[in-house]
Protein backbone atom coordinates (compact mmCIF):
# COMPACT_ATOMS: atom_id res chain seq x y z
CA UNK A 1 0.00 0.00 0.00
CA UNK A 2 1.30 3.55 -0.76
CA UNK A 3 1.82 6.20 1.58
CA UNK A 4 -0.37 9.45 1.30
CA UNK A 5 2.68 11.71 -0.17
CA UNK A 6 2.82 8.87 -2.99
CA UNK A 7 -0.67 8.75 -4.07
CA UNK A 8 -0.82 12.36 -3.97
CA UNK A 9 2.18 12.62 -6.01
CA UNK A 10 1.49 9.65 -8.72
CA UNK A 11 -2.11 11.35 -8.32
CA UNK A 12 -0.77 14.69 -9.24
CA UNK A 13 1.39 13.17 -12.09
CA UNK A 14 -1.36 10.96 -13.35
CA UNK A 15 -3.15 14.20 -14.17
CA UNK A 16 -0.48 16.54 -15.72
CA UNK A 17 -0.12 13.28 -18.63
CA UNK A 18 -3.70 13.91 -18.85
CA UNK A 19 -4.65 17.08 -18.38
CA UNK A 20 -1.27 19.48 -19.08
CA UNK A 21 -0.31 20.72 -15.95
CA UNK A 22 -1.87 24.08 -15.59
CA UNK A 23 -5.40 22.25 -16.04
CA UNK A 24 -4.77 19.54 -13.52
CA UNK A 25 -4.29 21.87 -11.26
CA UNK A 26 -7.52 23.34 -12.32
CA UNK A 27 -8.89 20.04 -11.84
CA UNK A 28 -8.20 20.05 -8.32
CA UNK A 29 -8.76 23.28 -7.53
CA UNK A 30 -12.59 22.66 -9.24
CA UNK A 31 -12.72 19.77 -7.02
CA UNK A 32 -11.83 21.37 -3.44
CA UNK A 33 -14.07 24.34 -4.36
CA UNK A 34 -17.26 23.09 -5.04
CA UNK A 35 -19.17 20.64 -2.75
CA UNK A 36 -17.94 17.25 -4.73
CA UNK A 37 -19.04 14.11 -4.00
CA UNK A 38 -16.09 11.78 -5.92
CA UNK A 39 -17.65 8.82 -4.27
CA UNK A 40 -21.20 9.66 -5.64
CA UNK A 41 -19.62 11.37 -9.21
CA UNK A 42 -17.99 7.93 -9.84
CA UNK A 43 -20.94 5.22 -9.17
CA UNK A 44 -23.09 8.03 -11.91
CA UNK A 45 -20.14 8.28 -14.33
CA UNK A 46 -20.75 4.98 -16.14
CA UNK A 47 -24.44 4.69 -14.94
CA UNK A 48 -26.00 4.26 -18.33
CA UNK A 49 -23.41 1.84 -19.87
CA UNK A 50 -23.14 -2.19 -19.83
CA UNK A 51 -19.54 -3.53 -18.24
CA UNK A 52 -19.07 -4.81 -21.57
CA UNK A 53 -19.56 -1.58 -23.10
CA UNK A 54 -16.91 -0.11 -20.46
CA UNK A 55 -14.69 -2.60 -21.07
CA UNK A 56 -14.86 -2.31 -24.59
CA UNK A 57 -14.63 1.29 -24.77
CA UNK A 58 -11.60 0.87 -22.82
CA UNK A 59 -9.98 -1.80 -25.26
CA UNK A 60 -10.42 0.48 -28.28
CA UNK A 61 -8.54 3.09 -26.46
CA UNK A 62 -5.93 0.96 -24.84
CA UNK A 63 -5.30 0.03 -28.84
CA UNK A 64 -5.09 3.69 -30.13
CA UNK A 65 -2.90 4.54 -27.49
CA UNK A 66 -0.63 1.70 -28.16
CA UNK A 67 -0.57 2.41 -32.15
CA UNK A 68 0.46 6.40 -31.33
CA UNK A 69 2.89 4.89 -29.03
CA UNK A 70 3.83 2.65 -31.80
CA UNK A 71 4.13 5.15 -34.66
CA UNK A 72 5.81 7.42 -32.16
CA UNK A 73 8.83 5.72 -31.54
CA UNK A 74 9.08 4.86 -35.44
CA UNK A 75 8.51 1.07 -35.17
CA UNK A 76 7.01 -0.96 -37.86
CA UNK A 77 4.10 -3.03 -36.52
CA UNK A 78 3.58 -6.38 -38.26
CA UNK A 79 0.44 -8.90 -37.84
CA UNK A 80 0.82 -12.05 -37.32
CA UNK A 81 0.33 -13.09 -40.75
CA UNK A 82 2.30 -10.70 -42.49
CA UNK A 83 4.87 -11.96 -44.59
CA UNK A 84 8.82 -10.90 -43.46
CA UNK A 85 10.19 -8.53 -46.06
CA UNK A 86 11.83 -10.21 -48.73
CA UNK A 87 10.02 -13.64 -48.13
CA UNK A 88 9.11 -15.33 -50.46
Amino acid sequence: MLVDIEIKTRGLEALSRCLGLVDAERFICLLQRDRFDYTQWRQTLFAELSGEEISRRAMVLSRQKNSLAVAEAGVEYKTRNEPESGAH
